[in-house]
């Protein structure tokens, strides 16, 4: 039996499986196809919005501030490559988590490693494709929206925001080629431990030399704002590899809020939270960790108020851009944090779902279990935002000083935007309501 055979089979039973009982996994792939979708369109817009700010940099008319622009979309764009790097790698997760299982029988039944791999390559394959298909189609209905927001008085047109055939083919493939590899890597446990994953057995501890990385991290974001001879695109590298480093601590510092959190549990949600947390701490942070940074941008969207009052009018026209800018990378972060949140705790619930219905025959309600599983979310969330206030702070205040803190519409702006955000990510957290229950019916 050829590989491109066994693979049609397999997707065969897990229809049949959807049918016969309900199984949970049609719902995933739906979910599967919009994330990969969402990654494609709003990357295409990221770089189209960076040509369009570098096409008008080249003009002959263009303004003094037209390479600052530039810099600052930039900015915008490495900001917005973790989370988008994070989601469609959320996405190819989603896909083996709902093989794990059936993959790892197949292991111990004697398929060799390569047919495993190559499985998981043409399941990733199929949804990477058509969810990147979708979202280059997405694309277009997108660009005259973000067409309508000014910069410089006026849109952007069609020819600003497209970046071209050559390069539309390119990130549809980048998407695909994201998807395979992350599914592929995926199967680490599959392919060495086949009866740990049939065993549901959890994931080892996270050291404690993630500390280490963002200790490193911040002192560089301290001395590179602190720095006058500092420029601007120095400062935006260095903040980019500072949030990157989140990725790096995130699970880590998730997994002490949850042994924290199991100290001091005093119902059945709260313990079953928390030891979920505790069980697998990289995926409570991927459901939450793109409100990290959505926090961050926040903060950076609403300190442009202190300089609303500006010397010239091409002056304030300018910091009523950045601003613009700021509130614009806000709203993908926040859009793409609620799909990363609603892609990962699908999976999460599909990964889980022996224990949500042995939970269910044992006696445990449904609402118990949906309560559990928000917290899961919402608790490390609230530490998040509290890691991610800090961050933002330690980058702020060598170059605002105290006056972002005595400025109260500035203030009031900055938690609205945190509302804004987390907000989107408790919608994407809510999202699999409908698939716990489920997975507890089975």
């Amino acid at each position: 039996m050829n590989l491109l055979h066994l693979w049609v089979l397999l997707r065969k039973r897990t229809r049949e499986a959807n049918r016969d009982f309900g199984d949970p996994g049609a719902i995933t792939g739906v979910l599967t196809v919009i994330a990969f979708a969402s990654v494609t369109a709003l990357l295409l817009v990221v770089v189209g919005g960076v040509g369009a700010f570098a096409a008008r940099a080249e003009l002959p008319n263009a303004s003094e501030n037209a390479q600052t622009y530039l810099v600052f979309a930039y900015i915008a764009a490495g900001l917005l490559l973790v989370p988008l790097a994070t989601m469609g790698g959320a996405a190819a997760r989603l896909i083996v988590a709902r093989r794990d299982e059936r993959l790892a029988n197949l292991r111990l039944l004697g398929a060799t490693t390569s047919q495993i791999t190559g499985l998981s390559a043409l399941d990733a394959a199929s949804q990477s494709i058509a969810g990147a298909l979708l979202g280059a189609v997405a694309y277009f209905g997108l660009i005259p929206l973000v067409g309508l927001v000014p910069f410089e008085g006026h849109g952007f047109g069609f020819a600003e925001l497209w970046v071209g055939a050559p390069l539309l083919v390119g990130v549809v493939v980048a998407v695909v080629v994201l998807g395979i590899a992350s599914a592929v890597l995926g199967l680490r446990r599959v392919v060495v431990s086949p009866l740990g994953v049939t065993k549901r057995e959890s994931t080892p501890g996270l050291g404690a030399i993630r500390l280490a990385v963002l200790a490193v991290a911040l002192i560089a974001m301290v001395v590179a704002t602190s720095t006058p001879a500092a420029s601007i695109a120095f400062i935006a590298i260095v903040l980019v590899i500072g949030l990157a480093t989140l990725n790096v601590v995130g699970p880590f510092f998730v997994g002490v809020v949850g042994r924290l959190y199991v100290s001091g549990a005093r119902s059945a949600p709260d313990l079953l939270a928390a030891r979920r947390i505790i069980d697998d701490p990289k995926t409570a942070w991927r459901s939450v960790g793109g409100v990290a940074l959505a926090t961050f941008i926040a903060g950076l969207a609403s300190v442009m108020a202190l300089f609303s009052k500006a010397s010239n009018p091409e002056e304030q026209l300018f910091m009523t851009d950045v601003s613009t800018g700021g509130y614009l990378t806000l709203a993908i972060a926040g859009v793409l944090a609620a799909i990363s949140t609603g892609v990962t705790q699908a999976g999460r619930v599909i990964s889980q779902r022996e224990q949500y219905r042995n939970l269910h025959l044992a006696g445990a309600e449904v609402e118990v279990l949906e309560k559990a599983r928000m917290r899961e979310t919402v608790v490390p969330m609230v530490a998040v935002v509290g890691l991610a206030l800090g961050a933002s702070a330690l980058f702020m205040l060598p170059v605002l000083g105290a006056g972002f803190f005595s400025s109260i519409p500035v203030l009031l702006r900055f938690v609205a935007s945190v509302v804004f955000a987390v907000g989107l990510v408790l919608l994407g957290a809510g999202a699999s309501r409908g698939l716990a229950r489920a997975a507890a019916a089975l």
